[in-house]
């Protein structure tokens, strides 16, 4: 009976010492859980840094600064061409919030289809139902000033001892939209190694 029991004991102890238990982590602490793949650190790493440099160009300083005020930004195109299903709204999203936080910069949400409550809601002009002195008049929608296009690049090669070097490639360019050009180019490239048997999608 004695015996019983203790191997049942045992038996309870190995399992709870099997278990694995939940906890929270640190998501933007890039040395601390390193994957092939790109990670929100990652993603947080090259958005800063590009945000950062951008905010500190001198040749996007607003005339009028002094008084508050800001250029509009437009998000445009940023493709992904890596080897994994990579959002890229992340990287947008922290881009677009840091740039917001400068005071620097206002950012458009009314094209692209991204909010279409802009342009839906100037349909109501002729609603019975809606008063129409709420309703938001045409002709009031501000046009961006620059665009923010770009994409994001993946290229592994194969080191002397076998292993794997991961790198990603984060390109934008800043358009001014009044006349076409380039006002800022920015790369900005995390680099990764690991094992030879290990896949990075």
């Amino acid at each position: 009976m004695k015996q019983i029991a203790f191997s049942v004991i045992a038996a309870t102890l190995i399992l709870s010492g099997c278990k694995t238990s939940t906890s929270y982590i640190d998501a933007s602490d890039a040395k601390t859980h390193i994957t092939t793949g790109l990670s929100y650190a990652d993603f947080k790493t090259a958005a800063h840094a590009m945000s950062d440099d951008i905010i500190k160009s001198p040749l996007l300083v607003h005339p009028q600064a002094a008084q508050g005020g800001r250029f509009i930004l437009h998000i445009s195109n940023i493709t992904n061409d890596t080897m994994q299903r990579v959002d890229t709204d992340q990287l947008i999203k922290s881009i677009r919030v840091r740039m917001l936080n400068s005071g620097k910069f206002l950012v458009t949400t009314a094209f692209n289809g991204e909010d279409t409550m802009t342009k839906d809601v100037r349909q109501l002009k002729d609603s019975t139902m809606v008063k129409q002195a709420s309703v938001k008049k045409a002709g009031t929608v501000l046009a961006p000033d620059y665009s923010l296009s770009g994409k994001i690049m993946q290229r592994n090669a194969t080191l002397d001892n076998g292993d794997t070097r991961i790198e990603y490639y984060f390109q934008l360019s800043l358009t001014n939209l009044e006349n076409g050009l380039a006002y800022w180019e920015g790369e900005e490239v995390i680099g990764k190694v690991s094992g030879a048997d290990t896949v990075s999608w």
